[in-house]
C-alpha cells in the first residue's frame, strides 16, 4: 500500500513539474511572438515630399498701429468770437478753405484809428517835403544857413519814418482783419469740432481737427537680413481677419469701392530705416496703406495678415509636419522607419513653410499625427499633395 502511495506521489509531482515547464514554455513563446509582432508592426501615416514651390509669405501680426501724416488743427489766429461755421463734422475741405468766421470788434476801430494816423503822417510828409525842397533851393543860392537846411532834411526824414510806421500798423491790422476767417490747413475731412458758434477763443486755439486718411502708415521692426530682401515700393496685401475691429473712432465717411469685411488693402514699402547702406542689426520698415475706400482710420487694429505679393522659389513642406516649436520633423527613411530631424524654417504662406536647412528635395515628412511618434517606428505611408 505504501508502495502505491509513493508511486502516486511521484506521478503527481512529475505532472506538476511538466505543467510548470509547459506554462513557462507557453509564456516565453507568447512573449517572443508579441515582441516579433510589435517589431513588425507598422503605423499607417500620411506624408508629403519636400519640394520647391512658389511661396507668397504670410506674416501674422497681432497688432498694427495706423497713423496719418496728414492731420492738423485749424487754428484761430486772432482773438474773437465764432460768428459763423461753414462746415460740419465729416465735411470734406480743401486746404485754404474758410471753415469758420471770427469777429473781433476791436479790429475795425483800430483800423479807423490807423487810417487817421496814416492820413496825418502823409500830410506831415508832404509838408516836410515842401519845406525841405525850399531850403534845398535856398542852400543852392547860399541864401540860408546849413543849420536850417539840415533841420528841414531831418524833419522830412522823420516824417517819412512816421509814415512807414503808420503804414505798417495799418497793414498789420489788415492782416488781423483777414485772419477772422479760420482756414483748413490741409485737404481732408473735418474729424473733430472743438468749438461751436458763439464760443470766444484766443489766438492759437484749435477750432477743428482736419485729417486725410486716404494714405495710412504703420511700421514693423525687421532683422537686417530680412529687411535686405525688401525693396522700396514693393507691394503687399493687408488682410484683417478680425473685421469686428473696423470701428470708426472719428466716424469718417466710406469711399467708393468699399467691400466691408471682404476688403483687402494694398500696401507698399514706403521707407526702410536706417538706410540699407548703414550697418544695423534691426531696421524699421514703414508700410503705406491705400485706404481710399475709407474703412480704416488712425488707430490700432488686431489680427492682421500681411501677404507678400511677389513670390519666391523655396524648398517647402506643409506647416502641419512641424512639431516642437516648429523645430523638428519626422522623415521617412528608405526602410519605412521614422527619423526625427531638426530643421530651420523661414517664411510661410499659411499652408507651406520654407525650409532653410535640415531637409533635401524629395525627402518625405510625416504630415499627420506627429505628436507621440518616436524614432525608429515603422510606418505604412500614404503620400498626399499629389506626390507619388
Amino acid at each position: 500500500m505504501k508502495k502505491f502511495y509513493i508511486v502516486g506521489l511521484v506521478v503527481i509531482l512529475m505532472m506538476a513539474i511538466g505543467m510548470i515547464a509547459y506554462g513557462t514554455y507557453l509564456n516565453e513563446s507568447g512573449e517572443n511572438q508579441i515582441a516579433t509582432r510589435m517589431k513588425e508592426r507598422s503605423i499607417p501615416l500620411q506624408g508629403e515630399k519636400a519640394k520647391y514651390r512658389n511661396l507668397n509669405p504670410v506674416f501674422t501680426l497681432e497688432t498694427i498701429n495706423l497713423s496719418s501724416d496728414e492731420m492738423a488743427d485749424a487754428v484761430a489766429l486772432i482773438d474773437g468770437r465764432i460768428e459763423n461755421a461753414f462746415v460740419k463734422k465729416n465735411s470734406y475741405v480743401k486746404r485754404g478753405e474758410v471753415l469758420f468766421e471770427l469777429v473781433n470788434e476791436d479790429i475795425p476801430i483800430k483800423i479807423k484809428q490807423a487810417e487817421s494816423s496814416l492820413a496825418k503822417a502823409e500830410a506831415q510828409v508832404l509838408q516836410s517835403q515842401n519845406s525841405f525842397n525850399r531850403y534845398s533851393r535856398l542852400k543852392d543860392r547860399n541864401a540860408t544857413s546849413m543849420e536850417k537846411y539840415d533841420e528841414a532834411k531831418l524833419n522830412y526824414e522823420a516824417a517819412q519814418a512816421n509814415l512807414r510806421e503808420a503804414q505798417a500798423v495799418r497793414e498789420q491790422l489788415s492782416v488781423q482783419n483777414s485772419r477772422q476767417g479760420v482756414i483748413a490747413p490741409i485737404d481732408g475731412e473735418v474729424l473733430i469740432l472743438y468749438k461751436q458758434i458763439g464760443a470766444y477763443v484766443t489766438a492759437g486755439t484749435p477750432i477743428a481737427l482736419v485729417g486725410n486718411f486716404e494714405r495710412l502708415t504703420f511700421s514693423l521692426p525687421v532683422e537686417d537680413a530680412d529687411a535686405r530682401q525688401l525693396k522700396i515700393g514693393e507691394q503687399f496685401e493687408l488682410n484683417f481677419t478680425n473685421s469686428k475691429g473696423f470701428k470708426k473712432a472719428y466716424d469718417t465717411e466710406y469711399g467708393a469701392g468699399n467691400m466691408g469685411d471682404n476688403q483687402v488693402f494694398t500696401v507698399h514699402v514706403k521707407e526702410i530705416m536706417p538706410d540699407l547702406s548703414q550697418m544695423a542689426a534691426m531696421r524699421k520698415v514703414v508700410f503705406e496703406i491705400d485706404n481710399r475706400v475709407g474703412i480704416l482710420e488712425q488707430q490700432a487694429y488686431t489680427e492682421v495678415e500681411l501677404i507678400r505679393s511677389a513670390s519666391h522659389r523655396a524648398l517647402t513642406i506643409p506647416l502641419s509636419s512641424l512639431s516642437e516649436n516648429h523645430q523638428y520633423v519626422f522623415v521617412v527613411t528608405s526602410e519605412n522607419t521614422l527619423d526625427r530631424r531638426k530643421v530651420n524654417v523661414g517664411a510661410n504662406d499659411g499652408k507651406y513653410v520654407e525650409i532653410l536647412t535640415g531637409l533635401k528635395e524629395g525627402e518625405t515628412v510625416i504630415t499627420s499625427a506627429t505628436k507621440g511618434l518616436e524614432e525608429g517606428t515603422k510606418v505604412t505611408l500614404t503620400l498626399t499633395g499629389g506626390d507619388k
